[in-house]
């Protein structure tokens, strides 16, 4: 897979997904990651990508040439066709599904945002737009590099585990990923769930299961209207959902 962001500030992926699972999936061969500065597609002396927005208001916009030049260019120099990523407030919230579907891919390229925004009819040039959450950054980059990171930890040999993804918070069932335990397993009077020490691991499954169920319950009840679970399992979530105070009752 290649993955590519086109950025005011090409440098600041560089620490990041150079280092850790990052890093070793590049060396690997898992990935490829290329940055690109939009600056390299101007055509003055300053090097200016911002303007101010039409109509008055605050802060200055990207302006839409040296997007539009740097898309182009950039989808033209591999083969291998590129789906163009923007993130906008207005786009769709990325989940572990879009991370899995995006896993999919063979090339990506996420187009960063700064300043105030962007100039609306860049937004043509996006196979799709992505948000976060409903917050505000200073620029794309975390986001592409969230993203990043939630797509090549899927990807074959990235984890070394294979199994690893599978287990995890809103992989295949959609349900919060169980509570994990290390040594020692008594540590200032809290204990390890005994189940757990027992060495069978029928027994350690089944309470893995449960416990996701109930976290996910108690913790993000929101999920269980979608999650692949069982009659038995929703009525045994229930209980949970139950027991949860509703906000505003409290004294």
């Amino acid at each position: 897979m290649l993955i590519e962001t086109l950025s005011v500030f090409p440098g600041v992926f560089d620490a990041y997904l150079g280092a850790s699972i990052m890093g070793r999936a590049q060396k690997k061969g898992i990935f490829e990651f290329r940055a690109h500065d939009l600056r390299d597609w101007t055509h003055d002396r300053h090097r200016t990508v911002d303007d101010a927005p039409f109509g008055g208001g605050q802060g200055m916009l990207m302006k839409p040439a040296p997007i539009f030049e740097a898309v182009n260019a950039i989808k033209a120099s591999d083969d291998r066709p590129a789906r163009v990523i923007f993130f906008t407030p207005v786009g769709t919230p990325f989940t572990q599904r879009e991370a899995e579907r995006l896993s999919r891919e063979e090339r990506l390229l996420f187009v960063c945002g700064r300043y105030e925004g962007m100039d609306e009819r860049v937004y043509s040039l996006a196979d799709e737009t992505l948000s976060l959450g409903d917050y505000v950054l200073t620029g794309g980059e975390l986001p592409a590099m969230v993203v990043t990171d939630a797509i090549v930890r899927l990807l074959p040999g990235a984890l070394g585990d294979e199994m690893s993804p599978q287990d995890e918070s809103f992989s295949e069932d959609g349900l919060l990923e169980y509570a994990q335990y290390t040594r020692p397993a008594d540590y200032d009077g809290m204990t390890v769930p005994e189940v757990l020490l027992s060495g069978d691991h029928a027994r350690v499954n089944a309470w893995r299961r449960r416990n996701s169920i109930e976290r996910t319950a108690r913790l993000r009840p929101d999920l269980l209207e979608t999650a692949n679970i069982t009659d038995d399992e929703r009525e045994f979530a229930r209980g949970f959902m139950l027991q949860v105070e509703p906000e505003g009752e409290a004294e």
